[in-house]
């Protein structure tokens, strides 16, 4: 499967339609974005299972701005419509593989009792677990 532009009108829908989402937060004139860009076209290929989708964050500032996104490149996985990882900066191929490989693994029971139990604006459920692989 090969990346998906994202807006502000399809970001909701491919979260919600899709079993696991990564969605990668760019913008042209960022050089580790440059950097990401390639690898993370390469994994769309890689897992052919998995929604991969960028968001361009000049085109669409009001929903970066949703996602408080704060520093790009900044990579988002959703799994089941929950967000369960987000980290900004550039991986290297074998810690996105190893992010692939724990959101995979994830106990969507846990997560959606850890999601019910979270407060407001803290860490996405999983994303401990799911940040171990990048360690």
């Amino acid at each position: 499967m090969t990346t998906e532009a994202l807006t502000a009108t399809s970001f909701e829908q491919a979260v919600l339609g899709n079993d696991i989402v990564l969605v990668d937060f760019w913008a042209s004139w960022c050089g580790p974005c440059r950097t990401f860009g390639p690898i993370f076209e390469k994994a769309s290929a890689t897992h052919p299972d998995i929604a991969f989708g960028k968001v361009n964050t000049e085109a669409e500032q009001p929903l970066a701005a949703a996602a408080g996104i704060t520093s790009i490149p900044t990579l988002m996985a959703f799994r089941e419509g929950i967000l369960v990882f987000s980290q900004p900066g550039a991986l290297p191929a074998s810690a996105l593989e190893q992010v692939i490989a724990r959101v995979r693994e994830l106990d969507m029971d846990d997560i959606r009792a850890q999601s019910a139990e979270r407060p407001a604006g803290g860490p996405p459920p999983g994303d401990s677990q799911a940040a171990s692989a990048t360690t």
